[in-house]
């Protein structure tokens, strides 16, 4: 039997949250695990007083993400589902652990034109339900911020290009590539991916 590892990749603010939502209706059964969660999760437990103490949490929010992954690929999980903007810096250890552990490696990659997702990003941050350690400097459970448009660690339209282009995002791949152009969520075919893919998983035995 065949064993999965689906990587949702793309930029920030592609919709990479709503596609997971979308595949669970046709692989409910799959483990999905995202370092965006582990980076809330340990913000809330531990908390940060500057930039240098976040990017330390964040250090062990990696070593948490691939010590989980290992443990699910270990005991043969058949679809694994991960989320995130990867880039070069998680291809070598997500390459190794697939290999280690006989994964088929899917990457769905998401690209959009650059405005759009700047604006998609702009709208994303100061939302309420964003949360509040991605944006702050310094963060601690039960901070909070009204207007997050005053948060002092928003990145710039100037600053959200380069880490696109200097990461690699529209071109991060492993394994299978899946491209789909999310520039207007309105005509991509959600269903079409949801089909191939769980054909693909169902009968890949």
């Amino acid at each position: 039997m065949k064993k999965y590892l689906i990587l949702l990749a793309g930029s920030p603010a592609t919709g990479k949250s709503y596609l997971v939502e979308e595949l669970k209706t046709v692989l409910p059964d799959m483990f999905i695990i995202t370092p965006d969660e582990g980076k809330e999760i340990i913000a809330d437990s531990v908390g940060f007083s500057n930039l240098a103490e976040k990017a330390v949490l964040e250090k062990e929010v990696w070593d948490f993400y691939y010590g989980v992954l290992a443990y699910y690929m270990k005991i043969g999980k058949k679809v694994i589902l991960s989320e995130y903007p990867f880039s070069q810096k998680q291809k070598g250890e997500l390459s190794k652990l697939s290999t280690q552990h006989e994964y088929t490696v899917i990457t769905i990659r998401l690209v959009a034109d650059f405005e759009i997702l700047w604006e998609r990003r702009k709208k994303r941050d100061v939302e309420l339900s964003r949360h509040l350690s991605h944006i702050q400097t310094h963060y601690h459970y039960g901070d909070s911020l009204e207007d997050r448009s005053t948060a002092d660690n928003l990145i710039t339209k100037e600053g959200f290009k380069q880490m696109i282009e200097t990461r690699g995002y529209n071109d991060f791949q492993l394994g299978e590539l899946i491209e789909i152009d999310v520039t207007d969520y309105t005509v991509v075919d959600y269903s079409g991916l949801k089909q191939t893919l769980q054909y693909k998983i169902t009968h890949d035995l």
